[in-house]
């Protein structure tokens, strides 16, 4: 039998459906009707019948796959390698830097460049399928980061930190700030085909809450998350944002809650590093090691999966107040905070995993 590849079967799935086929065969020798196969092999009776006939007039030799119909494709093995490779590299290494999508449209222009050869977009799509490409949604990164200096921070500083965690037997403190407006995130939802769905929001400028926290990890304990929040309505008397002072009395009641020395590692925010905070910091040297992030590495701080997470579930947030707003986020932070598995996890994303022994 012939299978055609218009629906992106690769090798692999053709083969696993002959072994479907040679088990209805089987099935067929022991007198077992076809409804009753495609029951068991869930198929389709369409398929079953189809078998049937088949196997009736050739056996089951006649259900041996004999390969894709249709003529071979254009697009060569050889291309294939190459076109992945051009995709990893990106659409501005080919001479589109206004933006940095794939398109289908471009990548035909790419194959077309290089192979002279114009594939249909509709072609485009089934052979970037079989490639085991598929549409996303990008994650973004900093164009300042260097990424050759994150990578000698995590092979040359981690270990130091990690050492100072078992050296001192000190909970590991990861630090950040984040804030969520009356504006809240998009996301999906289900709604008729064809009508896009309407979610109303508070069109006010002013409210904001803003957010502090540490995720506090130490092997062979329950992971927690501390944090503070200043919710701002717009006055002029009220705080806008957390200052020096804040950030130590942070450090203060983890310390208190925690009962052992801390390692610190936060980013190179100017509030971090100013002179008052370093008067802070030194203050509090006898239980405290501070260690600073590279610049522009958010995916190596697990409080940016807290933040994530938190807005993710205040999506598409209905029209509330200020109050309203921080109601909804504390009580969003409680959950994750009595679930130190999720906190393990946004550890885990990281990849900085702190080992209870040294490495031999």
């Amino acid at each position: 039998m012939r299978y055609s590849d218009g629906g992106g079967l690769t090798a692999v799935e053709r083969d696993a459906r002959e072994r479907v086929r040679f088990e209805a065969a089987g099935l067929f020798e022991q007198g077992v009707a076809p409804p009753v196969v495609a029951g068991r092999l869930r198929v389709s009776r369409k398929s079953a019948y189809a078998w049937h006939a088949v196997w009736r007039d050739g056996g089951a030799e006649a259900l041996r796959s004999k390969g894709h119909s249709g003529p071979p494709s254009r697009m060569k093995p050889a291309w294939r390698d190459w076109l992945a490779q051009a995709l990893e590299e990106g659409p501005a290494a080919h001479g589109w830097v206004e933006d940095q999508r794939w398109t289908l449209a471009r990548v035909a222009t790419l194959i077309a460049r290089r192979f002279h050869v114009r594939f249909s977009i509709k072609q485009v799509s089934r052979i970037l399928h079989q490639m085991g490409f598929s549409v996303q949604v990008p994650q973004h990164r900093a164009a300042e980061r260097d990424d050759e200096a994150v990578a000698t921070w995590v092979r040359e500083v981690w270990p130091v930190v990690e050492g100072t965690v078992r050296d001192q037997d000190a909970w590991l403190c990861f630090e950040d700030e984040a804030g969520q407006s009356l504006r809240p995130p998009k996301a999906r939802t289900w709604s008729r085909r064809g009508t896009t769905p309407l979610v109303r929001v508070s069109g006010k400028g002013s409210g904001r809450v803003s957010l502090a926290g540490l995720v506090c990890t130490r092997p062979g304990h329950r992971t927690h998350l501390i944090y503070r929040m200043l919710v701002h309505h717009g006055r002029r008397s009220e705080k806008k944002g957390f200052k020096e002072a804040d950030f130590a009395a942070l450090l203060d009641a983890a310390h208190q809650q925690l009962g052992r020395p801390i390692v610190l590692v936060w980013d190179n925010a100017t509030q971090h590093k100013d002179t008052s905070m370093r008067e802070l910091l030194q203050a509090r040297s006898a239980w405290l090691t501070v260690f600073r992030l590279p610049p522009y590495a958010p995916d190596l701080n697990p409080a940016e999966g807290v933040w994530a997470h938190l807005k993710k579930s205040l999506a598409n947030l209905a029209a509330c107040t200020t109050d309203q707003l921080a109601a909804l986020a504390r009580t969003r932070l409680k959950k994750m905070q009595y679930r130190p598995s999720l906190l393990d996890g946004f550890i885990s994303e990281t990849g900085l995993i702190i080992n209870p022994q040294p490495s031999p």
